[in-house]
């Protein structure tokens, strides 16, 4: 018997997220993820009117193409996945992963060039730009064991915070939405050395309510480009090219990272000089999400944990572009609640958050209590 929570989760992608209409053409694209939860994607998409297109994928054949590849290999891919995604006005990406660290020994200079040609090209330059679209893990034992949970309390937890109501999440956000776009000046105060100051004006503050990831729950915009200085000491491990870092630590000068470290110093910084853009920063974001607490190495979960920050090395969202261009998109989680250390967010010399709550009245429907 098919499993209620992944026809829940199947509509919510296909109803709510891509919104599909009659006559829209949908590509499915599933890596590691189990067939039944495919099968119910395409029998929604094709009820709700439209033509679903599937593309299997594996992880482990993924590491296999990069260790191989080459650019004519890449950009031979990236035409068939280019064609591919032209043709469609919908994606669902359901990412599963039986090991978050396949690709921990793919040289960066082979994933670079995957990431210049597929991702940049087919992913950046069309799925973003040019559909509607919507990407989420698939929960797996590698995430329960991450996430330090058993593999069904992972499952209950998983399904709890990818189906919650995001309606009423979109609306709690709009006001701090407005005020992020009134805001010139942002200080973020935290444990350790974390003291950071940077601007915000003049660029457009995107609420994140369910319709581009699952799960949800964040506003983001990006400082301007020369304004960050200062410390951001990050609090949350991080996986990125398979590798994990901890205790990240930046200094700004002038919107650059001046000096980088963490528990891979020499990893991090061949990831920062992977270009000029990759030591600025592209985007600020505040998450909120009532359910998520704690980070499992899994950006599209941690950037969304209740009462924290990310703040992104590398290239900058076009819908809310400071021009910063790169080939990495880095976000670094900073968890400001008690829990963790505590933080300050200030807004224009107005405290807006302390502690992980909201402390303005207009933006205390995102606490926790209030989106349950």
């Amino acid at each position: 018997m098919l499993d209620p929570r992944i026809t829940r989760l199947a509509d919510v992608l296909v109803n709510y997220s891509c919104a599909v209409k009659p006559g829209d053409k949908i590509l499915i694209e599933a890596i590691d993820v189990p067939h039944e939860f495919t099968c119910e994607c395409v029998r929604l998409a094709r009820a709700a009117g439209g033509h679903p297109l599937v593309t299997l994928k594996s992880n482990q054949i993924n590491r296999a193409l990069m260790l191989a590849g080459t650019p004519d290999n890449w950009n031979l891919i990236k035409d068939v996945e280019k064609l591919r995604m032209e043709n469609v006005q919908c994606y669902i990406g359901a990412r599963g992963n039986p090991n978050v660290s396949e690709l921990s020994d793919v040289p960066a200079d082979k994933q670079k060039l995957y990431e210049s040609t597929v991702w940049k090209q087919v992913h950046g330059d069309i799925r973003v730009k040019k559909t509607r679209w919507v990407v989420l893990r698939w929960p797996s034992p590698s995430m329960a064991q991450m996430a330090q949970m058993s593999t069904e309390a992972f499952e209950d937890f998983y399904f709890r915070v990818c189906t919650m109501d995001y309606g009423k999440m979109s609306r709690a956000m709009q006001p701090l939405k407005a005020r992020m776009e009134k805001t010139d000046r942002v200080r973020l105060k935290g444990p350790r050395d974390t003291d950071l100051t940077f601007s915000i004006k003049g660029i457009p503050a995107v609420c994140c309510d369910g319709r581009l990831n699952i799960p949800d729950g964040e506003v983001f915009t990006a400082p301007v480009r020369n304004s960050v200085n200062g410390v951001i000491h990050f609090n949350t491990p991080t996986l990125y090219r398979g590798v994990t870092h901890e205790n990240v630590r930046l200094v700004f000068k002038e919107g650059k990272i001046v000096e980088g470290t963490s528990s891979n110093t020499a990893k991090l910084n061949e990831v920062l000089d992977t270009d000029e853009g990759a030591r600025y920063v592209g985007e600020f974001a505040i998450g909120f999400h009532p359910h998520i607490t704690s980070a499992m190495k899994d950006i599209l979960f941690d950037e969304k944990i209740a009462g924290s920050i990310h703040f992104t090395p590398g290239r900058c969202y076009d819908e809310a572009s400071n021009g910063n261009e790169s080939e990495i998109h880095w976000d670094l989680v900073l968890i400001q609640r008690p829990d963790h250390g505590g933080g300050e967010m200030w807004f224009d010399n107005e405290l807006v958050r302390k502690d992980g709550r909201f402390v303005t009245k207009d933006l205390e429907p995102l606490n926790p209590e209030n989106l349950t």
